[in-house]
């Protein structure tokens, strides 16, 4: 299990978010400011920060440079902000991941999952789950067989070799250069073909582009897999 610095000044959601990783067995230490949370991981060892944005004394992404100038633990940003300029703005100023408010529990445990497992690399990494899963959807490598909602998918190769990859790592915005060389086995190619092929799985997974649910394309950054948003209780 991880340990887990909280940086959020809603004490409701900090209290909530404190419950839900406690309950999930991680060992969790929390803060209101930027200020204390600089001070937090520059006396404490933490394995992953969960950074909100709306902090009182400094904006978030600042904060997330001064985290930057001093250490090099995994940030995932909490935000309510939807907007893709400013997540690639905050990916390319040091996030690792970043999350949109309201979030599940669940959602935030496989972003999680996800940086730690880039952070640690080695054996974790190169030897994944014979079955995995994000949501709703089941793919099993071996078999080569994916499923969503318990309906077997009809996967060309290329399509079963690219939703794979992207499951194995879920949550994780990986890069369209790595896509061609880890699933098309090329140094170099045409962002078509792998749009071509995008869609084509987005078809089969029952969305779109414009209402994407388990895929996402973030323009000049790269694609990611994701479990579907729980839209919050009315």
């Amino acid at each position: 299990m991880a340990s887990v610095l909280v940086v959020e000044d809603d004490q409701f959601v900090r209290s909530a978010l404190i419950r839900q990783l406690t309950d999930a067995s991680h060992t969790v230490r929390s803060v209101g400011t930027a200020l204390e949370a600089l001070r937090e991981v520059a006396h404490f060892r933490f394995d992953v920060v969960i950074l909100d944005l709306g902090l009182p004394d400094l904006d978030g992404s600042e904060a997330l440079k001064m985290l930057r100038g001093i250490t090099d633990v995994p940030v995932i940003v909490a935000t309510a902000r939807d907007d893709e300029a400013e997540v690639v703005r905050l990916l390319n100023a040091g996030a690792d991941d970043y999350l949109t408010k309201p979030f599940s529990v669940e959602h935030l445990s496989a972003r999680m999952a996800a940086v730690l497992r880039r952070a640690r690399g080695g054996p974790a990494e190169a030897a994944p789950p014979t079955v995995i899963r994000v949501g709703g959807l089941t793919v099993d490598p071996l078999r080569r067989q994916a499923e969503l909602d318990g309906a077997v998918l009809d996967l060309t190769r290329r399509e079963f070799d690219l939703l794979a990859f992207l499951a194995g790592r879920p949550g994780v915005v990986v890069p369209r250069k790595e896509l061609l060389a880890e699933v098309w086995q090329q140094s170099y190619g045409d962002d078509q073909t792998i749009d071509v092929h995008l869609s084509w799985l987005r078809r089969k997974l029952g969305e779109t582009a414009a209402r994407p649910r388990y895929l996402h394309t973030l323009r000049g950054v790269g694609v990611k897999l994701e479990p579907p948003r729980l839209e919050p209780p009315r």
